[in-house]
């Protein structure tokens, strides 16, 4: 079995971070690469950033991250939202999302963000509120999930969701320290809760609105991950990382337009529904990579190639809360996506099928439509 080499001292790094920057601010540019991870890497400004204006376009190697050949590698980095930076407190440091771009003009294939936009731009009088809720998994180095036993599992599923106590729930401390840095940085998160699975986690983002969503959700897996990396954990949204009788992870989806929320809501609702249904596969195709794996039908997930819909059923497609039907209004939970799933894909396409298509805009575009791109390697010679 492998060990750990990973060596972290932030008593050390604490006095380093405590230093004086002068009128410089660290900007950490923030994007999405081609096999739909993050990458991040830091650049020095002169003055505090007051609005996106303030931050320059960037680039980076694109064949060192699937998304360019190594012979026209260049991939621009354009800003797109900005949030203060929770690892480096004491200067008007920054985190910034951004787009990726060709030299061409033309967003880079793996840029869904930009399709998502353009259809909620178009679609903007209906006012769409997203909430998504953000289910993953902790492991340790060896990729084994924290506070199982190392020769076989935990006992049976029953005592862990919302639970307290050793031995019920693990690594609440990285669960804390991430819930913390997403307020100080301005994300949106409304809670957080232990999942079904031991070692298995749920927070929530939203509302937001419109495309909003979609940069705080991706900002918030960025600070989740770099939270980890302080404790030596891994973090893993796969849909089902574990095989077997556990529950799987989702990022399910809850959605409200103003029509929604009005007096009369719900008949808006249930014509969301009849549209929904009607592209069940264009759904399922940008919702998430192996998730045929968790909807099985069982764990409380529907059907991978049917859909359904129902009032209070967490074994449907989606589900219309109790509260939301005896008022007659409010929103809807869909509880397709998977926990990988990207939040633009998710909220543009569910606008664009409950709204219509938008001509520069395709939403069921997969990451496999894009060409593969071999990435360099770069050897070492002795």
């Amino acid at each position: 079995m492998a060990e750990s080499t990973i060596l972290s001292n932030t008593a050390n790094l604490e006095k380093y971070l405590k230093l004086p920057q002068g009128n410089k601010v660290i900007a950490e540019y923030v994007w999405i690469d081609g096999s739909n991870g993050l990458r991040s890497k830091c650049k020095t400004l002169n003055k505090k950033v007051t609005s996106l204006k303030d931050l320059p376009e960037w680039n980076f190697d694109g064949s060192s991250t699937g998304q360019a050949p190594g012979n026209n590698s260049d991939v621009l980095l354009r800003p797109c939202a900005y949030y203060p930076d929770p690892f480096r407190v004491g200067g008007d440091n920054i985190l910034v999302m951004c787009e990726t771009w060709g030299p061409d003009g033309k967003p880079n294939a793996y840029n869904f963000r930009h399709d998502a936009d353009v259809v909620m731009q178009a679609h903007a009088s209906h006012e769409f509120w997203f909430g998504l809720e953000q289910e993953y998994t902790l492991l340790d180095f060896n990729g084994w999930p924290y506070g199982w036993p190392k020769s076989g599992f935990p006992a049976p599923q029953g005592p862990y969701y919302c639970g307290v106590g050793t031995g019920r729930v693990f690594c609440r401390d990285i669960v804390e320290s991430h819930y913390k840095a997403c307020m100080y940085a301005g994300i949106n998160i409304s809670g957080t809760n232990a999942e079904v699975m031991p070692a298995q986690w749920e927070y929530q983002v939203g509302p937001c609105t419109g495309i909003s969503l979609g940069d705080e959700l991706w900002m918030s897996r960025f600070i989740l991950h770099r939270v980890a990396e302080e404790y030596g954990a891994k973090v893993t949204f796969a849909p089902k990382p574990i095989p077997g009788d556990w529950n799987g992870a989702g990022l399910h989806t809850n959605v409200s337009t103003k029509e929604m929320r009005e007096e009369g809501g719900m008949k808006y609702i249930e014509a969301a529904m009849e549209k929904l249904s009607k592209r069940q596969a264009e759904h399922m195709a940008v919702y998430g990579e192996d998730n045929q794996l968790r909807m099985t039908g069982k764990h409380e997930t529907s059907s991978y190639d049917k859909f359904t819909w129902g009032v209070a059923n967490r074994g449907s497609s989606v589900r219309v809360p109790r509260s939301c039907a005896q008022e007659g209004k409010g929103y809807f939970e869909d509880r397709r996506p998977a926990s990988n799933a990207d939040p633009y894909q998710i909220t543009g396409i569910v606008v664009e099928t409950l709204c219509g298509m938008v001509e520069g805009a395709n939403m069921s575009r997969k990451v496999a439509d894009a060409e593969p791109v071999e990435q360099e390697v770069v050897v070492a010679k002795s």
